[in-house]
């Protein structure tokens, strides 16, 4: 049987592009690991059927296989993310599936959003990044709260939801998965991003990756909404135990200060540091007065001078522990409760209602909210009862 003559160097950029090893992807396509290894040599040759299985697993179009050379792939947003300064890991597969279904999504919600009349968001770029990151971060606080406290909350859950509540109502929409659309085989890592913005006036959009720990996950919300103050898109991966939150880009240290003046200001925790304290007493304390994790704490004490850098990270390395025991999928649990978490609660309602009134193709909403009709029209149900 003749083999399909593929271009070796595009299946190794698609490899790349995936992040999946050779091993976990010959399992998947039934051949030996050396077979897979030939055809990225140019040794041999797999059957158009193979090729066809590698291009479902490496998630390309068939036809690139016969292409000269890797193709270029665009992003919507820019890609702020770095670690150290450096450039961050190449955007995988899940993540690149992930964007362009949110701006699918984001489209169809940006259309009926305008024909509903909703103007634009006086917020969106409202500042520049040469405001002070107090102001800015009084003027988020000033639109999310309102003047007022945040409700009391028991954990940082449910103190997350509560930020995410008051960020919708705003008009800022939500997303917060640890997964690609509905598929629970397409996880999102970490390591990739942490969150990314679309500061679009109409419908200024968050995402959170659920996957994060709950600490991080409050301080992306934060980062990501410093990101819709100025007005500027971007996919972030703040890390709050690196110096400069592991990043040099002048955009992303702005919006990391902030994050931090909005969750925890300046001025308040330097007047409740008390220095006769232990460095255990005084975080746990303030954690609790500003509904934070204990790391977020530190490393605000750490920036304001409060901590000095090697009581920072040998506290950071023993609390990192306790976090990675706490981590765990924000987005999990029965359907009815994580679909509008995953796509935002507006955005699900709105897609329920146009349904529901007609407006709206059931298979057309299932493609909206990544799920088959039957079901949409059981969660529907579940919601009315």
């Amino acid at each position: 049987m003749s083999g399909a003559l593929i271009n070796q160097e595009i299946l190794a950029w698609a490899i790349d592009r995936a992040g999946i090893t050779l091993e976990a992807i010959a399992k998947k396509a039934a051949v030996k690991t050396e077979r897979l290894e030939s055809w990225l040599h140019g040794d041999e040759k797999p059957t158009f059927r193979q090729a066809q299985t590698l291009s479902s697993i490496l998630h390309i179009p068939f036809g690139y296989f016969f292409l000269k050379e890797p193709p270029e792939e665009a992003l919507s947003i820019p890609d702020l993310r770095t670690i150290n300064g450096d450039p961050a890991l190449r955007l995988d597969t899940n993540f690149r599936a992930l964007l362009s279904d949110v701006f699918f999504k984001h489209a169809w919600y940006r259309d009926l959003m305008i024909q509903h009349g909703v103007s634009e968001q006086k917020y969106v770029g409202k500042f520049t990044l040469a405001d002070s990151s107090e102001l800015i971060a009084s003027d988020i606080r000033l639109q999310l709260f309102g003047g007022s406290d945040l409700p009391s909350v028991t954990n940082w859950e449910k103190y997350l939801q509560s930020l995410i509540g008051l960020a919708e109502e705003a008009g800022i929409w939500v997303m917060r998965s640890s997964i690609v659309g509905n598929n629970t085989s397409r996880p999102l890592s970490v390591e990739q991003f942490r969150g990314f913005a679309i500061s679009d006036p109409i419908v200024p959009l968050i995402f959170i990756n659920g996957r994060d720990a709950k600490a991080a996950q409050i301080f992306t919300l934060a980062h990501e909404l410093a990101h819709i103050w100025l007005g500027e898109s971007g996919i972030s991966n703040p890390a709050l135990g690196q110096k400069d939150f592991g990043s040099h880009k002048k955009l992303e240290k702005k919006c990391n200060e902030i994050a931090a003046e909005f969750l925890v200001p300046k001025s308040d925790l330097i007047s409740n540091w008390r220095e006769n304290d232990t460095l255990e007493i005084n975080i746990d304390r303030l954690s609790k007065r500003y509904l934070v994790s204990r790391i977020v704490v530190a490393r605000r004490a750490y920036d304001l001078g409060l901590l000095n850098e090697e009581a920072f990270k040998s506290f950071y390395a023993m609390e990192r522990i306790r976090w990675e025991e706490l981590k765990q999928d924000s987005t999990g649990g029965s359907f009815h409760n994580t679909l509008p978490i995953r796509f935002g609660r507006k955005f699900t309602d709105a897609v329920i209602n146009q349904t529901m009134s007609g407006s709206l193709l059931l298979k057309h909403a299932g493609t909206l909210l990544n799920t088959r009709p039957d079901t949409l029209v059981n969660f529907s149900r579940k919601q009315a009862s």
